[in-house]
């Protein structure tokens, strides 16, 4: 399917772009007006782009009415936000407080969230969040005066607040306590929870071999995938002999010949759903040693 923003309505295209770019982190933003009146608002179009300065920017988009987002307005009069993140204890309030709520209503209210008093900027921040992070706005780049038309909002943080109950034992926060929620396209939102989260070895220091030097035999494997191979690419450089040796007395392998003594091809897809294992364990040194096991000769 091919795809030419040009030849399709605008609404058209969020569509396709958020159906499958996600799920993408929410900014809950809170602002005040130039009279102080309270705002606060979420936007999934929002991510963190720098640490140094830390810089976080959202883009609230023009509706149908091209009339300028409350949280837009806000943060270009006072050139200050409070990004608050959203976990899922806060989400159905979070989505209420989405609701267009004529300017000067307080959606802290209406959704039932509490105000907390920043110390560095005049917007409040959630006290409910399990992180909010004071902002002074340092640019607004408007992409467009059309419907759907992005707005950035730059913003360096000034000031961050982090509870303390999301951290784990090495003091930095921990995805299953943090319970972060993202947006997918159309109603659907994405939990980061439970089996939705895992974790993926960033790769060596050093070289991997890559998958191009992976042999043609496991590179063409029916079993294996392509996550599984980019994983073996990973290791800086295949086990020796002696190792792949000591390894075919293992029970796994034993096994395995004397299952598939007379059947080649079964007996290789037995080492792939093998080595499958071993990588779904972090075990990529194993994977390797089952995968470079061979048939053992009949002996005369």
């Amino acid at each position: 399917m091919i795809i030419d923003p040009k030849e399709i309505s605008q609404p058209q295209l969020h569509g396709y772009m958020l159906g499958v770019i996600g799920p993408r982190p929410i900014a809950f933003a809170s602002t005040v007006d130039a009279q102080g009146n309270v705002n606060l608002a979420p936007y999934s179009f929002f991510n963190v782009f720098s640490s140094n300065p830390g810089t976080l920017i959202l883009s609230p988009a023009l509706p149908r009415d091209k009339a300028k987002k409350h949280t837009l307005t806000n943060a270009m009069e006072t050139g200050e936000i409070v990004i608050n993140i959203v976990s899922y204890p806060i989400v159905e309030q979070m989505s209420l407080a989405s609701t267009a709520y004529p300017k000067g209503v307080n959606e802290f209210v209406k959704s039932g969230l509490t105000e907390e008093k920043s110390q560095l900027v005049k917007p409040p921040y959630v006290k409910e969040a399990i992180a909010a992070f004071e902002c002074k706005v340092k640019e607004v780049v408007h992409m467009g005066d059309e419907p759907g038309a992005g707005n950035l909002i730059i913003c360096e943080v000034v000031l961050a607040h982090l509870k303390e109950e999301v951290l784990g034992e090495d003091g930095m926060p921990d995805p299953f306590k943090a319970d972060l929620v993202g947006r997918m396209g159309g109603d659907w939102y994405c939990r980061a929870n439970g089996d939705a989260i895992f974790k993926l070895p960033k790769p060596n220091r050093n070289l991997g071999i890559g998958v191009d030097m992976i042999p043609d035999a496991i590179r063409n494997s029916s079993v294996l995938t392509g996550n599984n191979l980019g994983r073996l690419g990973n290791i800086e450089k295949l086990p020796g002999v002696d190792a792949v040796e000591a390894f075919s007395q293992t029970d796994e392998i034993v096994e395995i010949r004397q299952r598939f003594s007379d059947d080649r091809a079964g007996f290789v897809d037995a080492l792939h759903t093998l080595a499958q294992k071993f990588l779904e364990n972090n075990q990529l040194e194993n994977a390797w040693l089952a995968l470079l096991q061979t048939p053992k000769k009949p002996t005369k």
